[in-house]
């Protein structure tokens, strides 16, 4: 891990960025200049859009299996060939020193809810209506308060008329 603290992450992606435009003018992957491109975007303003350096991070990983793939299907000169697993290879430390900043600030990965040390995260799921929340709702074992009323009662009314049956398909009127 001492090694992934010694990376800067602002010149790997700086580097990224450039070989993947050497590289956009050959038949390499299209998407590692946007991806890296993006990446610069995320480093430059961590502090204020740390979604952003998040996503990032995982779009790194992503395209490292699409770059495989990629290769696979796509022929290319053998010299593009070594520089685009270069590339791909770049992209590992890259990772990794993006993952530790975004851990650093709290990040957390896959969705599972663990934050470092702390395997238990989060409530996954709370009752529906607010239940699970104490602020503005009663516990079951607490008295209902008596609640004022608003108008007074009306009075019962009188006796009401028969109601006539109307013919089918007539309109009637109460």
């Amino acid at each position: 891990m001492d090694f992934v603290q010694g990376l800067d992450p602002s010149k790997l992606v700086l580097f990224g960025t450039g070989f993947s435009f050497f590289l956009s003018g050959f038949t390499s992957p299209p998407y590692n200049l946007p991806i890296f491109l993006f990446g610069m975007y995320a480093q430059e303003n961590a502090d204020s859009a740390f979604l952003s350096l998040q996503t990032f991070t995982g779009l790194l990983a992503a395209s490292v299996f699409y770059d495989v793939i990629w290769m696979i299907r796509h022929e290319q000169g053998q010299f593009i060939t070594f520089l685009t697993i270069l590339l791909l290879l770049l992209k590992i430390p890259t990772f990794l020193a993006f993952g530790l900043a975004a851990r650093q600030r709290g990040a957390q990965f896959g969705g599972l809810g663990i934050r470092g040390n702390d395997i238990s995260g989060p409530t996954v799921w709370a009752m529906p209506g607010g239940f699970s929340s104490t602020a503005g709702y009663q516990n079951v074992d607490d008295e209902i308060p008596p609640q004022p009323a608003l108008r007074p009662a009306a009075p019962p009314s009188g006796p009401q008329a028969p109601v006539q049956a109307a013919a089918p398909g007539a309109y009637q009127s109460m």
